[in-house]
């Protein structure tokens, strides 16, 4: 069994500052949030780089524009994804713990969704296809999910199932057992291993749509994997055929990747 190592989950406090009525005030930042913040340099980098590459016609101040669509996308998207397919009845009784972000509690196919709305209005103000824009934007995103994966895992939050791997670990809000670093999981596939492949894979010119597939595919297929590790939402627990929430949000994603991935090749054959 390895440690958990104990990280404090706020960062840094910035204050003290002396405010009247409230008092000495302290402000907390979290690692959670600065993981997202780190996530946001890494596809400001890279969609930089892409951009001088030609990976999609537009300047560069328009990609900053699309980056800024993006992140209201995964902030917003993100956090009422968690709510409505996480914790609707809790978050319905405690309203005001909708704005606790750091506290944790984003879902990626939430943020996906808001990502989705964000390209698709960037696509109709360039006069360029969704699939155009999606294809450029894909191989930004797995950098800022692995360290997504990085925050969850300081908070000590999303563990695993109980295990006797010896890399198991103890998590301070748990029941106490050795259960997997599903998050460690998911940053390794989700994360690093999706961004090698797209990175490789959209290095040569593909038929439109193709990329965007091969990302769908790709993360849907290894959080449908991951999630025998990782321990369900007590409140959700298994769904129907024993799949878990994650999986059964991955799934239709696989379905989407292929069937456009298929779509895109036909038609692609069909222009030459």
């Amino acid at each position: 069994m390895l440690s958990f190592p104990h990280i404090n989950p706020v960062a840094i406090a910035i204050g003290p500052f002396e405010l009247p009525i409230i008092g000495t005030l302290y402000i907390p930042v979290h690692w959670y949030g600065l993981m997202y913040l780190l996530a946001f340099f890494f596809a400001w980098l890279l969609g930089r780089y892409r951009v001088k590459q030609g990976a999609l016609d537009i300047s560069l101040t328009r990609f900053e524009d699309l980056l800024f669509y993006g992140i209201l996308g995964v902030i917003l998207g993100g956090r009422l994804g968690y709510v409505l397919f996480y914790k609707p009845l809790f978050y319905l009784q405690n309203p005001l713990d909708v704005f606790k972000v750091w506290d944790g509690g984003m879902s990626f196919h939430g943020g996906l969704i808001g990502v989705l709305i964000a390209m698709l209005w960037f696509a109709r103000q360039e006069k360029k296809t969704f699939f155009q824009v999606s294809d450029f934007v894909a191989p930004l995103v797995p950098l800022g999910l692995a360290t997504g994966r990085i925050g969850n895992f300081i908070n000590g939050e999303l563990w695993g199932r109980v295990t006797d791997a010896p890399w198991g670990m103890i998590f301070p809000y748990s029941d106490g057992a050795v259960r997997h670093p599903s998050q460690l999981y998911q940053m390794a596939l989700e994360g690093f291993s999706l961004f090698i492949i797209l990175w490789i894979f959209s290095s040569k010119k593909r038929p439109t749509g193709q990329v965007s597939a091969v990302f769908l595919m790709g993360y849907g297929f290894f959080r449908f994997i991951v999630e025998f590790t990782r321990e369900p939402d007590a409140h959700l627990g298994f769904l129907a055929l024993g799949f878990s929430m994650g999986q059964w949000l991955s799934l239709p994603m696989i379905l989407a990747g292929i069937a456009i991935f298929i779509l895109s090749t036909k038609q692609s054959k069909h222009q030459h």
